[in-house]
């Protein structure tokens, strides 16, 4: 076990999975992969989308048709259906993730006028989410990262982490995307392995 080296767990909740608001195809059969890479790590972090009712990235805010686009002021953004609302079911961990070894839980998106992707900022790329500091403390210098979405948010997640100066992996095999157009998931490989990001 390396102690340097942390497990970033990225959105495993209901409304990502199969039967949710926002469902990724197959991504309730990436949760037995995670729990079982667990114990490698002494360090886990798990992160949670954690939206207030009428939430800017909702498509039903704008009254528009989810996954269309609309200009923010931070940049393009996806009007998603409404989703990890806070205290819902939809927003929970999936039950069968394990969480007796995860150190932290990041909540992310809360803010009503911005939306957040990444696990370390939200999506004007400045406004950071605490993960940096805390894994700063706990002497983290390398992350793997798993969960959902491959092209979303493990993504932006893995991209920041490369920015910041960590080693970074992302774990394909316990990740799930959701491959709009069917373009944003290779798309989203080019650009971490452009990063030298280690894309497995």
């Amino acid at each position: 076990m390396n102690s340097d080296h942390a497990l970033l767990i990225i959105d495993v909740q209901n409304d990502f999975c199969p039967g949710g608001a926002l469902a990724v195809e197959q991504g309730d059969q990436i949760v037995d992969s995670i729990n079982a890479m667990q114990s490698q790590y002494s360090c886990v972090i798990a992160t949670q989308d954690w939206h207030p009712q009428g939430h800017s990235s909702f498509a039903s805010t704008h009254n528009a048709e989810p996954f269309s686009m609309k200009q923010m002021p931070y940049g393009e953004q996806v009007l998603w259906p409404d989703h990890c609302v806070i205290g819902s079911e939809g927003a929970a961990f999936h039950a069968r993730l394990q969480t007796e070894r995860v150190n932290a839980v990041i909540r992310k998106g809360s803010n009503p006028a911005i939306d957040s992707y990444s696990a370390f900022f939200e999506n004007d790329r400045t406004t950071p989410t605490g993960l940096h500091g805390l894994l700063s403390e706990l002497g983290v210098k390398d992350i793997t990262l798993v969960g959902l979405a491959t092209d979303f948010c493990v993504a932006y997640s893995a991209l920041d982490a490369a920015r910041l100066g960590y080693g970074v992996t992302v774990d394909t095999a316990a990740c799930r995307a959701i491959d709009m157009n069917g373009e944003t998931l290779a798309a989203a490989i080019t650009e971490m392995r452009a990063a030298g990001i280690n894309v497995q």
